[in-house]
């Protein structure tokens, strides 16, 4: 029997997951597609994706959207990494930068190298004084850099910040101008095919019908048609990832506009800190099971750089995801499908990458079950990588000065991750998944900032003669100081490129 063609699509729910999946969907799928995106400004939505990693340059670029023009009118910034502060110890500090650190030679990664040189006792911070990543952010430099000279090193690797809100309010714009519709509404039903199962309709209250082929569910938590209409369970993660709450609290902007997000470890989770243009958005995500509310928002404003603009906004999570994705003939985008917490700035990514894998797999007609398997395949081994990689920031920490350190240092964590430790630490090499999010490099800073000292390097680094070794060190220092000292500060290359409107400043 012939499937009838999918030709309305329908997505319940606004914010940054409905409408860059409604703008993705209009410029990928537009042609054929009706697409309708149903939402309440009664109804508000959650803004932890203020920070952001280099994907999202690819979902622009699939866009069309021209970077200054984005950056303008989201009062965003630039970041090339994340500074954590006191996360394998008290004291400690490290850059995740999103690009690598030296260069490769002969086909061996610089890490390797320079664990070579450090001799029987090094210094896991010396590392860095290779970053170029790192100079640029010590002295809060930012410019487009796609290569250090006429040399293999890579140039600068970037992401940016951004208020979330003016992101929604600009990808909206985007997707009305190619058509899609948006209609104001609360969904007080949910109408479901009897035979199928497959959903039909949402009813809104004061009873307008809105019919569709297929749905995409971008209800935030309340997951209202995954979880709640069709029933679909969820992974509780939190024994990996305790931290279940979070206050949110906007700050005068900083002094100087530094390009990198801050991460900041405290006694019960850690906090956050982001510059943009206008102001800096800061917060403090926390156990419950090791403080209290008014504890945690006394830890967030006490630990504030800049005066608070606001009171703090609280919000309650669950860290892990929807058994699965794609039910029937709906889809969850966003934190309808599951969260991961803020602390690697992948909330965004994971809209995009499951924007995109739906629209690869999306029907032409019917409900094929296998692109949904391949579908929801695809979407748990990148929730289960990420979570490996956010479980090792609190797992490996020398710390155990408060209960929540000492549950984080002593708690069991999946094979896969401790398999990836127990290589790391034996040799520097990385056991990484062909399709993992994460870089082989941000596996090395991550592991290596946590206080894993590899034990071993891979020998073909000894093909190197001591004298060459030494030069060969000096000239990456040289060269990173070099290209770092001709770039503009990150202040100055906003003001010349992507100022944010004088009225979006004030706002």
């Amino acid at each position: 029997m012939e499937q009838p063609e999918v030709r309305k699509l329908v997505i319940v729910g606004g914010g940054t997951a409905g409408w860059i999946t409604a703008a993705a969907f209009a410029r990928l799928l537009g042609g054929r597609l009706q697409i309708e995106l149903v939402e309440s400004e009664a109804i508000g939505t959650v803004g932890v994706g203020e920070a952001t990693i280099p994907q999202i340059i690819r979902l622009n670029a699939i866009l069309g959207i021209d970077e200054n023009e984005f950056i303008r009118a989201t009062s965003g910034t630039f970041k090339l990494g994340i500074e954590f502060v006191d996360w394998g110890r008290k004291g400690s500090r490290y850059l995740h930068t999103f690009g690598d650190t030296g260069m490769t030679l002969g086909n061996v990664a610089f890490h390797h190298y320079w664990r070579r040189s450090a001799g029987s006792n090094p210094d896991p911070k010396g590392l860095w004084d290779y970053s170029l990543h790192q100079m640029a952010a010590n002295e809060a430099r930012f410019g487009k850099l796609d290569r250090v000279g006429n040399t293999s090193m890579t140039g600068l690797a970037y992401a940016y910040h951004f208020d979330a809100s003016r992101y929604a309010l600009f990808l909206r714009a985007y997707a009305e101008r190619r058509g899609v519709v948006r209609t104001e509404g609360i969904v007080e039903s949910v109408a479901r095919d009897g035979e199928s199962g497959d959903i039909q309709a949402i009813t809104l209250k004061g009873g307008r019908q809105v019919a569709g082929d297929f749905f995409i569910d971008c209800t935030g938590f309340r997951s209202l048609l995954l979880g709640d209409t069709l029933g679909v369970g969820y992974q509780d993660w939190s024994k990996w990832l305790p931290c279940d709450r979070a206050l949110a609290v906007p700050s005068e902007r900083l002094e100087t506009l530094v390009p990198y997000t801050r991460a900041t470890a405290r006694d019960a989770g850690w906090q956050w800190r982001i510059p943009l243009q206008h102001r800096t958005g800061n917060g403090h995500v926390y156990s419950s099971g090791f403080t209290s509310d008014e504890a945690a928002a006394d830890v967030l404003m006490q630990g504030l750089d800049t005066k608070a603009l606001d009171d703090p906004r609280p919000l309650r999570f669950t860290t892990g995801r929807r058994e699965t994705f794609w039910a029937h003939n709906c889809a969850a985008i966003g934190l309808s499908s599951g969260f991961l917490e803020p602390l690697e700035s992948t909330s965004i990514h994971l809209i995009q990458s499951h924007v995109s894998r739906l629209i690869q797999l999306f029907p032409r007609a019917g409900n094929p079950q296998a692109m949904r398997e391949e579908y929801n395949r695809r979407c748990a081994a990148e929730f289960a990588q990420i979570r490996d990689f956010l479980i090792l920031h609190y797992h490996q920490t020398a710390r155990e000065d408060s209960e929540f350190w000492r549950y984080c240092k002593n708690m069991d964590v999946p094979d896969s991750l401790t398999h990836k430790i127990g290589l790391f630490a034996a040799s520097g090499r990385i056991g990484r998944d062909v399709d993992d999010l994460f870089r082989d490099a941000s596996w090395m800073q991550v592991m290596l900032g946590q206080g894993i000292m590899p034990a071993d390097y891979d020998p073909m680094a000894d093909q190197v003669a001591p004298a060459q070794l030494a030069e060969f060190l000096a000239n990456v220092k040289t060269l990173s100081a070099r290209a770092v000292a001709s770039l503009p500060t990150h202040e100055d290359y906003i003001a010349r490129h992507c100022p944010a409107d004088s009225s979006l400043l004030a706002a």
